[in-house]
């Protein structure tokens, strides 16, 4: 099945065929294969891929496309990379037809929008080709100084649930729709982590675990949260809650923290892989919010006897 698109004065053809694939997510994403080879077929995407980005006026463009989530027109990228709109145009559909980018018309613009799942499907192609996962690191070393995190106590559920609302109203962080009363998450949340981001003085953040499952084998595997209050992104408040998770997990004995976040949540994706979180893969359609099918990409991190030693001086 082709998809036709118009682009400016160009129209072009998205192929969605087995080697050009317009979601970018491998078969195995982030892990090698079991049979310790790679599929002639996934060596093939992924071959066409990185083709498709050995052009560096293509990887230029496609950067700016994706620094801009809501899209950019094509006379916009003209204007920034200060190359003809023919050329912008050239690229875009070489850039589409492996779909790394989509377009559609706005008014008399054409525009440019990243494909979400380029932030994992990328990454995990060259793991997979490489045979190795990325390099795991301990937790977040580069927290600031005015950013202080602590247990929560009864005094900080108002807080936590207004940020916890915060969070639902962005539309990217969760599939719940309305704040769950305090009794709920005080029954799903694991005793001794939870934790509480202040900047002088105020509750800014905060993050938590839960049991993963009711089953005694899976005692030492929990779900993550983190959440920061509308205003305070962008000031490391994620990053060190999250440091601060990661080392109370790993020696409280927790083995596995897995989370599940949006594709188009980029700034959280990159904020777990900082934490030695690895992309386990994209479970597609999983649910709906607000009557539309979803996404999500789950990360895992798995501790280890190292890790824990390393982290016991953080």
């Amino acid at each position: 099945m082709n998809a036709t698109i118009d682009v400016d004065r160009y129209t072009f053809v998205m192929a969605t065929s087995p080697g050009s694939v317009e979601d970018l997510v491998p078969p195995r994403a982030g892990a090698p294969h079991p049979s310790g080879g790679l599929p002639a077929d996934d060596a093939a995407t992924y071959a066409g891929w990185f083709a498709c980005l050995a052009e560096p006026t293509r990887v230029r463009l496609l950067h700016e496309v994706a620094s801009a989530p809501a899209g950019v027109s094509v006379g916009e990228l003209t204007a920034r990379l200060g190359i003809g709109q023919s050329t912008v145009s050239h690229h875009v559909r070489k850039l589409a037809e492996v779909g790394f980018v989509t377009v559609h018309k706005d008014g008399t613009s054409s525009v440019v929008v990243v494909n979400p799942s380029c932030c994992t499907g990328l990454p995990s192609a060259a793991d997979a080709v490489m045979g190795v996962l990325t390099q795991r690191p301990c937790c977040p070393d580069d927290v600031p100084d005015d950013v202080t995190v602590r247990p929560m106590t009864d005094e900080d559920w108002p807080a936590v649930r207004r940020i916890y609302g915060d969070g639902i109203a962005t539309g990217l962080a969760t599939f719940v729709t309305e704040v769950p009363p305090r009794k709920t998450l005080d029954a799903r949340w694991l005793a001794a982590q939870r934790w509480v981001a202040e900047i002088d003085g105020t509750v800014v953040g905060w993050a938590a675990l839960a049991s993963a499952s009711s089953h005694e084998y899976y005692r030492g595997v929990a779900e993550n949260m983190v959440c920061v209050a509308d205003g305070w992104h962008g000031r490391g408040v994620g990053k060190a809650l999250l440091r601060k998770q990661v080392i109370a997990s790993d020696k409280a004995g927790l083995w596995t923290l897995q989370a599940s976040v949006f594709p188009e949540n980029r700034a959280a994706i990159t904020l777990y892989h900082s934490a030695g979180f690895r992309t386990v893969g994209v479970r597609e359609r999983i649910a709906q919010l607000d009557g539309e099918w979803r996404d999500t990409v789950l990360l895992e991190r798995r501790s280890t006897a190292e890790a824990v030693t390393s982290c016991a001086g953080c």
